[in-house]
């Protein structure tokens, strides 16, 4: 993965992940009234790479403030140069028309962060800003520039290679998005596993995934397997990314210092033999971005 330089050149404005707002540019100070005051706290202060986190985000409206239109969560996860690693750009589920003064919103959002060639203190920034405009609003907190504000500190620590997960058999090769490196995902075949050495404890296993539920008439449903036999099963209901915890008992992952989950799903597809003239001939189960076993 390349690192992404933080552009931080007054008067450039980009699109998508680089977008930066004309607002705050030049030598005037920037007089408008906030129109809330961010926080963010993570569920745990250190973080391998690679691993979970629960973000809860909040925002204490402002007296007075009104958004006339709905604006995106800006996320920045800086390194020790206040270069920019990743993002967490979001739409927050009570869109800003709906903000009142005075009120506070508050939510949580679960992210895994991304393996990245970078350990070390890492600064996340705050804004909100318009799609399109790219227009940047003010708001309460410790100015970094172009209304991008300090909320947060996080350590990330190397990852761990005792909860190291390996797609084994069943797995197409992994893609990356055009628009997006660190958005990467492999998509299973009809039977697919995946191995981790033994926690020997208590252990959540997190999948990440999605799916395309337009192709059945019937949802997918996907059984997880350990040992030959079902631990949980579940439908694919949307194309919504989601996240599935297992819950899995020290007791079952048995005695062998490696572990083998497996994934079966009753349906696939084949792109190419659907409408729509794709030549993709692969055998289709479930989508999946991240697999991770969290001990206990």
């Amino acid at each position: 993965m390349n690192i992404a330089k933080r552009q931080a050149v007054c008067g450039i404005v980009g699109v998508g992940l680089w977008a930066l707002s004309m607002s705050g540019c030049g030598s005037a100070p920037d007089t408008a009234p906030p129109v809330a005051k961010p926080s963010i706290t993570f569920s745990k202060p250190r973080v391998p790479l690679g691993s979970p986190l629960e973000v809860k985000y909040r925002f204490e409206v402002a007296p007075g403030a009104a958004m006339k239109q709905d604006y995106r969560v800006m996320v920045h996860f800086l390194d020790a140069d206040e270069e920019l690693m990743w993002t967490d750009d979001h739409n927050p589920p009570v869109p800003t028309t709906q903000w009142k003064p005075g009120q506070v919103i508050e939510y949580t959002r679960t992210m895994f962060v991304p393996i990245f060639p970078y350990v070390g203190e890492s600064t996340v920034t705050v804004g909100l800003y318009a799609p399109g405009t790219n227009e940047r609003l003010p708001l309460t907190g410790e100015l970094l520039g172009q209304r991008e504000y300090r909320a947060a500190k996080l350590q990330l620590q190397p990852q761990f290679d005792s909860v190291l997960v390996i797609f084994r058999d069943g797995w197409h090769p992994a893609e990356v998005a055009p628009d997006n490196p660190a958005l990467e995902w492999q998509w299973s075949r009809k039977e697919s596993t995946i191995s981790f050495k033994n926690p020997r404890q208590n252990a959540t296993l997190y999948l990440h995934y999605d799916g395309q539920p337009a192709r059945f008439d019937v949802p997918q449903t996907v059984s997880v397997q350990l040992h030959g036999e079902s631990i949980d099963s579940f439908q694919v209901t949307t194309t919504q990314d989601e996240i599935r915890r297992i819950a899995i008992k020290a007791a079952q992952f048995g005695n062998e210092d490696l572990v083998e989950v497996r994934f079966v799903v009753d349906k696939t597809f084949v792109p190419a033999l659907l409408p729509g003239g794709s030549r993709d001939t692969r055998e289709l189960g479930i989508r999946v971005y991240h697999a991770y076993i969290d001990p206990q």
